[in-house]
């Protein structure tokens, strides 16, 4: 197969060379070390965008480009690159696999048409795996999946098929079966053309093709008549075929397998070696033959802010400019780039677009399609487009921008509550300016990242989604910005609720000579189903208080349920009705109702019996039987509630819960329990009640700080 080179003219990329729909625009997610990097360095060998294969190990990936990846062989950041193939251009995203960066996939599957899953062949569906494959059921993303390690001791194709089934509940179609496993491996078997494709070392020699072998014939003619049963089941064509004997055409088979692939009523597995380059020519062939373009995506649902009516961006450079900013990046020589997916109509360099999520005018700077930290300048882009401006100073993640003559408004992208606090403060004053830009700056790229202020003690918190989330922003905030700071220990995002419901009143009342101060309000505090967030119900009759004033109120009760009374955490999970009140026609101000409102939620919680909820940790840990014991035994200890535990071959699969506080240190812990051969997974699931003797103990810690 003619691989095409990757055209070196600039600005020639984003022009309208691939019609609509032979573009591509893909996401390789997967759990960690399932290969994903790895998996996307071989397309862009084979696929010439590079000369040469980078290694994940070797910390010489191209997608793995900052300091932190290569240093610790682990994605960090979602990466964009393009690449041809078949006369089709490929917009790729490569994303993390590490729990702690699910925002990166989050964001990315926002703006993606397809995925490609990559599943390891001898470890099979993983936690992360199921985690990233909710994201995408989420967004409607079209997916396949690629099953890699065949080569690996242990690999099970078959066995990791039925785990998909059975744990993603997906509706799984093989069209590809291993030829040989583990030592073994050579190559493919291609259900849908019935042939073999075998693979050499050397990733130079282009791939043989062949007979299916006669040891194999059995099994082959099993899975293909699964395979055509299965599309016969869709296809009214392909079932008169079917049930008269008649042959099915490889197009047809093909046009009904994208068909439903898009529609995503079909999962297609294929399977390979992606460290070795065996099944990755292959892999190509199947997103370019099955996943969908721009064009067979429906048109995406805007809103018009003017008045709340529908309005549908269709993938056509003829229509009206719509985009979503998914991703803002400070560039320490560019300074702020922002990652856009165009939905319709096309846009030019230097061109004055409306944030409609804003209500303000942004001039495009530069436009630039990426190689992961690497740009090629563009003129303008198109729709399907995916690519990166400078020069918007005032959007930020999930920001809608459009045409100034046809306002839209996406929707935006949603992330999980920060998990764990730290204190952090410069290590000398010179440091203490360049920090607070520094912390903005990480801020606006990463949503998961929270910073703020503890009044009582002064100190500046960062908040974020685990221990590595954190420790890699504190090295990123020393070696790429040069800011020495100094850290302490992990603290957990504790929140506060109540238990009872209860009413208070709120009064404030100031008289100095001229116009006073009057604000009086009523409030009722209920405790909300747990993880229901804040809700504000607006119950005044016959004008008590007038319309003018609810929303300030509203703003005073959020702001004051951002420290509760028992400990100084948040509250959450609760819902405030504003009940009664009173006005005077001179002295009453937003600002008087506004006091009036946090004054009466202080004294309601108080009254409200609060109490404590922890954060409560999902653990799934992969272990060899052997250390079964030891490591129930440690999770005990930890206060963790085993849900259930399944045996796969010689290894054990544990999954339960685990309060957060009771996580640090479990790292080392797990691999001196399990001589380094145990892996697991932890993510955020709910938050729960604190026992009362650990309450005591927290709340009376809290205080003495």
């Amino acid at each position: 197969m003619a691989v095409k080179t990757v055209l070196q003219v600039k600005n020639k990329l984003m022009s309208r060379t691939f019609p609509l729909e032979k573009i591509r625009n893909i996401g390789i997610i997967a759990h960690i070390d399932a290969g994903k990097t790895t998996t996307t360095e071989r397309i862009l060998y084979h696929t010439g965008r590079t000369y040469k294969i980078g290694e994940v190990d070797e910390g010489t990936a191209v997608m793995d480009w900052m300091q932190q990846e290569r240093e610790r062989g682990i994605t960090i950041t979602a990466a964009a690159t393009t690449c041809q193939w078949c006369q089709h251009r490929i917009n790729i995203i490569d994303t993390p696999g590490h729990v702690d960066f699910a925002a990166e996939v989050e964001r990315s599957l926002r703006v993606l048409d397809g995925g490609v899953v990559i599943l390891d062949a001898v470890a099979g569906v993983e936690a992360q795996s199921e985690a990233v494959w909710r994201q995408a059921d989420k967004y409607n993303v079209a997916r396949i999946c690629f099953i890699n390690k065949m080569d690996r001791t242990g690999a099970d194709f078959y066995g990791t098929v039925s785990m998909i089934e059975e744990r993603l509940q997906a509706k799984v179609l093989p069209i590809q079966l291993p030829l040989g496993a583990e030592s073994s491996f050579q190559g493919i078997i291609d259900l849908v053309e019935n042939k073999t494709v075998t693979f050499a070392d050397d990733p130079h020699l282009a791939p043989r093709e062949g007979a299916i072998p006669e040891s194999d014939s059995a099994i082959v003619a099993n899975y293909r008549r699964a395979l055509i049963e299965k599309l016969a089941e869709n296809d009214d064509q392909i079932m008169l075929k079917y049930l008269e004997g008649q042959e099915i055409s490889i197009s047809q088979i093909k046009t009904t397998v994208r068909r439903l692939t898009v529609a995503n009523c079909i999962v297609p597995i294929l399977c390979g070696s992606a460290l070795r380059g065996k099944g990755i020519r292959p892999l190509l062939d199947a997103t370019v033959a099955y996943l969908p373009s721009p064009l067979d995506i429906p048109p995406v649902c805007a809103i018009n802010p003017k008045n709340g009516s529908d309005i549908f961006c269709r993938a056509d450079d003829d229509d009206l400019l719509s985009a979503l900013a998914f991703k803002v990046v400070s560039d320490p020589f560019m300074g702020r780039l922002t990652y856009l997916r165009i939905y319709s109509g096309k846009v030019k360099a230097g061109a004055q677009i409306l944030n409609a999520t804003r209500g303000v005018k942004e001039h495009l700077g530069r436009l630039y399609i990426m190689h992961a930290n690497h740009r090629e300048e563009i003129d303008g882009a198109d729709s399907g487009s995916i690519v990166t401006t400078v020069g918007l100073r005032k959007t930020s993640t999930g920001d809608s921008l459009c045409d100034a003559t046809r306002p839209v408004l996406f929707e935006s992208i949603h992330f999980s509550d920060t998990v764990l606090s730290m204190a952090i403060e410069p290590g000398s004053k010179a440091d203490q300016d360049k920090l607070s830009n520094v912390l903005a700056k990480l801020g606006e790229e990463d949503p998961t990242f929270k910073t703020h202020n503890n009044p009582e003690t002064g100190q500046v918190l960062i908040s974020g989604m685990g221990e590595l989330h954190l420790e890699v922003l504190v090295e990123r905030i020393s070696h790429e910005f040069g800011v020495k700071v100094k850290v302490g220990k992990p603290q957990v995002a504790y929140k506060e609720t109540i238990t009872a419901p209860v009413e208070a009143e709120g009064r404030f009342i100031r008289q100095s000579g001229g116009k006073g101060q009057y604000g009086h309000v009523w409030l009722r505090l209920e405790p909300g189903e747990r993880s229901s967030g804040f809700e504000f119900c607006d119950q005044i009759r016959n004008g008590a208080i007038p319309k003018e004033f609810i929303p300030a109120i509203e703003i005073g009760v959020k702001e004051a349920l951002q420290s509760g009374r028992l400990a100084g955490y948040p509250v959450v999970d609760i819902k405030a009705i504003l009940c009664d009140g009173s006005f005077h026609e001179v002295d009453s101000s937003a600002l008087a109702f506004k006091i009036a409102g946090s004054m009466a939620v202080r004294n309601a919680v108080t009254k409200a019996k609060p109490i404590l909820l922890e954060p409560i940790m999902q653990v799934e840990i992969l272990t060899p039987a052997q250390f079964l014991g030891d490591i129930i035994g440690d999770l005990n200890s930890r206060r963790a509630r085993i849900e259930g535990i399944e045996s796969y071959k010689d290894s054990s699969v544990i999954r339960c819960f685990v309060p957060l506080a009771r996580t640090f240190g479990f790292v080392s812990d797990l691999r001196s329990l399990s001589q380094g051969r145990a892996t697991h997974t932890m993510r955020f699931c709910r938050n729960e009640v604190v026992p009362p003797n650990l309450s005591e103990q927290i709340v009376a810690s809290t205080r003495a700080r």
